[in-house]
């Protein structure tokens, strides 16, 4: 137990949505090809523009990817005495109205701009001489671009994509990065404009459990105190959030609340079990009518699981340690317990209802064959346990 008022954290403000990390796990690629993409603004400013598209699911890294691009661009053209702003823009935020992301991109440099008095048009013509003026270069992200699509439609994006077409002789000067989840948004825009757009695509894959881990194991360095999440914790959030489609945003949220429930309960550790409760938090998944439905002997088993896990320090458990678990509770119900073959068959149920989840994996080094582990998902092992006892101590055999 921890002492008074004692944390399992060091900084959890790595674990915030905003903060974007010195280096990207799994985006080197990407990140590398951006800056491919966009070295011209160092090397030759003004002589073009270029509008980029980065899409991929929720959680596949799109915005901070964006972001670190941002912050390392703008270093480069600093060291090479050029005046480049990067500005990322929420679209959806502002609930997708051109007017409203303009006027905010030219309060950047001009705080005190009117807020009325100008239509979307002109404000982009506005942008553009505030940026000939300062002499400087935007590279301007615009985020959840579908949302400005859907409301603005085709002519808002040929506005943005063609505006420096008709400044003859004059530097180019704003570049874009569209950020969205699914590029088939694009077919809701003319051809001229999806044809401009859909020329550079960058595409992120959903991230791999084993990228995953990577990344938990990076954000877990840097918000938490050494040692204070063990290997199974990152794993299991790991797998959690490769559930929900590889989100590396749900398992970094996922992690920090782990991390409260740790020191709600003052542990020095953020145990598996901690993991369970913050997901339960987030998507409440005890049913009890689903544990009604079980046999007698599926609850005796499933009540010896989650005594094995309340301990908090296992993510899953082994057939072997399940058996034994179920045998300690047979004997405390005074009742015969059934076979290893009877028992393998509750676990299939138990798996097949979605009440477990099992894997096989490769057994301990120097042990022959393969195991079967169990887990219990998303269920706090101690809730579990409560009800399975209730529902057993009232006597449903």
């Amino acid at each position: 137990m921890s002492s008074l008022y004692s944390s399992v954290f060091k900084d959890e403000s790595k674990l915030d949505i905003g903060y974007v990390p010195s280096r990207l796990q799994h985006r080197d690629r990407e990140h590398k090809l951006l800056m491919e993409f966009f070295g011209f603004i160092v090397k030759s400013t003004g002589r073009m523009a270029q509008r980029i598209v980065i899409a991929g699911e929720i959680g596949s890294g799109k915005t901070v990817l964006a972001q670190r691009f941002g912050t390392d661009i703008v270093h480069e053209a600093t060291k090479a005495g050029v005046d480049l702003r990067y500005v990322h823009v929420n679209c959806r935020e502002y609930r997708g109205s051109l007017f409203l992301v303009l006027r905010h991109v030219i309060s950047v440099f001009h705080p005190n701009f009117p807020k009325r008095g100008y239509s979307a048009e002109e404000l982009l013509v506005v942008l553009l001489q505030v940026l000939d003026e300062e002499n400087v270069n935007v590279i301007l992200a615009l985020d959840e671009f579908d949302s400005l699509i859907e409301r603005e439609g085709s002519e808002a994006v040929y506005e943005l994509t063609r505006i420096q077409e008709l400044r003859q002789n004059k530097p180019q000067r704003l570049s874009l990065i569209c950020i969205l989840r699914d590029v088939r948004a694009l077919e809701k825009v003319d051809a001229s404009s999806r044809s401009t757009l859909q020329s550079n695509v960058i595409m992120l894959e959903k991230y791999s459990d084993e990228q995953l881990v990577d990344i938990l194991d990076d954000r877990a360095s840097l918000a938490f105190k050494p040692s204070a999440v063990p290997e199974e914790t990152v794993h299991l959030v790991a797998k959690h959030a490769f559930s929900e489609n590889g989100n590396a945003r749900f398992g970094i949220e996922l992690l920090w609340r782990a991390g409260k429930y740790a020191d709600a309960q003052g542990l020095d550790v953020v145990v598996p079990d901690c993991v369970r409760r913050a997901v339960s938090s987030v998507v409440p998944s005890l049913r009890k009518s689903e544990l009604t439905l079980l046999g007698f002997h599926e609850k005796l088993l499933l009540l010896g699981i989650a005594r094995v896990l309340k301990t908090g320090e296992k993510a899953h458990v082994s057939l072997a340690e399940a058996e034994q678990a179920y045998r300690i509770v047979c004997e405390e119900y005074n009742v015969k317990p059934n076979s290893h073959t009877q028992l393998w068959k509750y676990v299939q149920i138990l798996s097949a209802t979605g009440v477990v989840k099992t894997e096989v994996s490769s057994s301990a080094k120097g042990k022959r064959g393969r195991s079967t582990l169990i887990d219990i998902g998303r269920v706090p092992a101690s809730e579990l346990e409560r009800e399975l006892k209730a529902l057993l101590d009232m006597g449903g055999k």
